[in-house]
């Protein structure tokens, strides 16, 4: 019998991701329950469920290039104690930091020097004059958004202020579309291992993002490669090198896979919209891989109103069904990796894959290996996943084509046979649609000015473009501040009606009539006025592996279909308003938006229109204690969802920001 050091070894140096890796380990326990492996594990993911993510938006005043260093510090006995996890963007954009449960100070500044020391002559910003964040044990703080000003010193730290007593060789930007190649060191086996047996040593190491092999170009499409449990980009190698790249360009998510997967989907929907909003691509294409398929999938399903532009999803080996395997580990290790929670067959999460059908604008193929072990006391398989999951009939149903071949769950990566059948999907599909929307479409030059001054972060509108007389579904457009007087298409010409949205300020004009022709670019102006706004979600109590990480909306918080919502109801400034849940299946939430007008629905609710001011909230749902908070509007600054999670009657009631 090997030693358990060997053991690990073998383990560590395995080609196949989480399954074949999940045998070796559930060995290991029958023979080492209190190994050195089984410890770190544990307070990994004690870590993980104490861990919260603050999620915000840098803007600069400046031209000046990264690396722009983002971090948090809380106070102790007036002594400013940095958070271990910090964010390096090459550009202003997105970040993320994951910290300890506590209050925090975020700020931000331009390390000309790349020393990891804010210097003398570095512009820098921060959060509020400045504003506590407070962070609660799980989930997600979003809305930290800043700007880091040309000139001045808008930052409460010292000059000489260490971010980390260790600098590393390279500082690896987290922002999306950051530009690297495949044999970074960024990618290696260590950190692909890392990311499945220390999911929060990665993030704060690695972090989670969507990376480039070259600048962005409007006239490529992009194609987004999910890499499987224990892998990395480098894995796609093969497949990038033989690909039409004078036609596409690749992009990698990369991520750590011991994460739950609901997570990780959600992280991915967060990147792939800032990219969305900075480039304003037409389509986009997604390779999956593994348990990638599954975060794909999770992706579509969750976000993908939001992202029309998916037009091809095509999946390799990936397990359909879950995995037993996943479920005995969950139930007999001393100490779980959360993605094995989502892997069970019968689990909430592979159930909430199939709660809706693919969306039919999306094409799926589903590639699947055959060569595998046939013993007779282990099912048909490729070597890690069985075919009774990779053919799980669901994921068939939906399937435009069914592949199979001779390869085995690592090798459908490199075979010839694949690739050859790859590259003829992706390079005939959609063609002539693409040719005629591009000779017919018409375009829209979109203007908007706000008519009040503005301290900080702009809201970011959402372009709403819904065709009249058709029963295609709306088209939606998220836009950045800067998008003033950009030309958006090309569009299908007909007749449509354009609205424009953002959280905390309100057009002159809900919805505006319009004609778009062929070849032809129509210009539509708005202006904003400022507008308050209340938000929250209400939900049960959440455990803390349930409450949602990796992106930063609570618009994505987990359905909570045992509470039963009877009102919300809102006073302050001589206004009184009472909100009931809506119901029917055919609720559009984009009309409330549009029309801006209050709503209640699946725990989520909104109130409009509000002066500044102080608000007093009642809350009441069947079973549980009613319970009164405060609300703040602001106007023209959006205020966070509040989560507020009812107990039962006998037991008190909680919030978070």
């Amino acid at each position: 019998m090997k030693s358990p050091k060997s053991v690990m070894n073998d383990l560590k140096t395995s080609l196949s991701p989480i399954f074949n890796k999940m045998n070796i380990l559930l060995l290991l326990i029958c023979f080492v329950t209190v190994s050195c492996a089984m410890v770190k594990l544990r307070k990994e993911v004690s870590e993980s469920l104490a861990s919260t993510i603050l999620v915000g938006r840098i803007s600069t005043s400046f031209p000046g290039k990264g690396p722009i260093v983002v971090a948090a510090y809380s106070m102790n006995q007036g002594k400013r104690e940095i958070a271990p996890h910090y964010t390096i963007l090459h550009d202003f954009g997105e970040f993320e930091i994951g910290v300890a449960k506590g209050n925090y100070y975020v700020f931000a500044y331009w390390d000309k020097n790349s020393n990891l020391i804010y210097d003398p002559g570095e512009p820098a910003g921060q959060y509020g004059d400045p504003k506590l964040v407070s962070a609660p044990a799980g989930g997600v703080v979003s809305g930290i958004d800043f700007v880091i000003p040309e000139k001045g010193r808008n930052i409460d730290l010292p000059y000489g202020f260490k971010i980390s007593p260790v600098k590393p060789k390279k500082l690896h930007s987290r922002l999306a579309g950051a530009i690297t190649d495949l044999d970074d060191e960024l990618f290696s086996e260590e950190n692909g291992r890392k990311g499945f047996w220390e999911p929060v040593k990665f993030f704060r190491e690695v972090g989670g993002n969507i990376y480039f092999l070259e600048e962005y170009d409007p006239e490529k499409i992009p194609i987004l490669f999910v890499h499987g449990a224990g892998g990395s980009p480098k894995g796609w190698k093969y497949f990038v090198n033989n690909i039409d790249r004078t036609r596409f360009q690749p992009w990698f998510f990369y991520y750590p896979t011991g994460a739950r997967i609901k997570s990780m989907s959600n992280l991915l929907s967060w990147k792939l919209l800032n990219l969305q909003i900075k480039y304003k691509f037409e389509k986009i294409y997604i390779t999956a891989h593994s348990m990638g398929g599954l975060i794909a999938r999770s992706f579509i399903m969750d976000h993908g109103r939001d992202f029309p532009y998916v037009k091809l999803f095509i999946s390799l080996a990936t397990p359909w069904g879950g995995d037993r395997m996943a479920e005995y580990g969950v139930k007999q290790s001393p100490a779980v990796i959360p993605s094995w929670i989502d892997m069970q067959p019968e689990g909430e999460f592979m159930k909430s894959l199939y709660s809706v059908k693919m969306p039919e604008t999306i094409s799926f193929y589903l590639f699947f290996g055959h060569r595998g072990s046939r013993n007779p006391f282990r099912s048909n398989n490729d070597e890690t996943i069985t075919l009774s999951s990779l053919l799980d009939w669901r994921s068939q149903s939906e399937a435009k084509r069914i592949y199979a071949f001779n390869e085995d769950h690592a090798s459908i990566a490199f075979s010839k046979e694949v690739l050859a059948l790859y590259n003829t999907i992706i390079n005939t599909f959609d063609e002539k649609h693409d040719e005629s929307l591009h000779q017919t479409g018409g375009y829209l030059r979109l203007n908007f000015s706000y008519d009040y001054p503005i301290d900080g972060i702009r809201p970011w509108p959402i372009l709403i473009l819904t065709p009249i007389g058709k029963k295609r579904a709306e088209t939606v457009i998220y836009l950045s501040a800067n998008d003033n007087g950009r030309i958006l298409g090309p569009f299908p010409s007909g007749y449509y009606s354009v609205s424009i949205y953002a959280e905390a300020v309100k057009p002159g004009e809900k919805c505006v009539p319009v004609s778009i022709e062929s070849k032809k670019t129509k210009e539509l102006d708005f202006v904003f006025t400022p507008d308050g706004i209340i938000a929250g979600y209400v939900t049960t109590a959440l455990k803390p592996e349930d409450r949602p990480q990796g992106m930063p909306a609570t618009s994505y918080m987990p359905l909570d279909k045992k509470i039963r919502i009877q009102s919300i109801k809102l006073k302050g400034n001589r206004i009184h308003r009472v909100l009931h849940p809506l119901e029917g299946k055919d609720v559009n939430l984009a009309d409330y938006f549009i029309s801006r007008s209050d709503f209640c629905l699946n725990g989520y609710f909104h109130f409009f229109g509000l002066p500044a001011g102080v608000y007093e909230l009642v809350i009441t749902a069947q079973g549980y204690k009613s319970i009164i908070e405060k609300h703040f509007a602001t106007l023209g600054k959006q205020k966070d969802y509040r989560v507020t999670e009812l107990t039962p009657e006998n037991r008190e009631s909680t919030q978070y920001p």
